[in-house]
């Protein structure tokens, strides 16, 4: 029996494209495991992708994924409380008196 296609507008760029391809290829695989007709290949990959252990990894991948986030976050961070610092460094030799020609030019008032 043919599969039956669902009519859809192409994709726009390649990374829809292949969302479309992975829908497609489960879709059929669901269908395959319904009807009895799936690979053991198939079975065994959604039984591994069921498991305890393939959540426990996913977990683990979105913590490492949050972890990174928050590290450039810090960073960002780390740097703009630099500049301020750089800022608020030569405020004060300005208004002391203790400064040279080129810090000001660079200040902005």
């Amino acid at each position: 029996m043919a599969r039956e296609y669902r009519k859809r507008r192409p994709a726009s760029t390649p990374e829809l494209r292949e969302q479309q391809l992975i829908s497609d290829a489960m879709d059929f695989a669901e269908e395959q495991i319904r009807k009895g007709t799936a690979s053991s290949q198939i079975v065994t990959h959604f039984l591994k992708e069921g498991s305890p252990r393939a959540e426990l990894e996913r977990e683990k991948l979105r913590q490492e994924n949050e972890k990174l986030r928050a590290q450039v976050m810090q960073l960002a961070s780390a740097k703009r409380v630099e500049e301020l610092y750089d800022e608020a460094i030569k405020a004060m030799r300005m208004y002391s008196g203790n400064y040279e020609e080129e810090e000001i030019d660079d200040y902005d008032y």
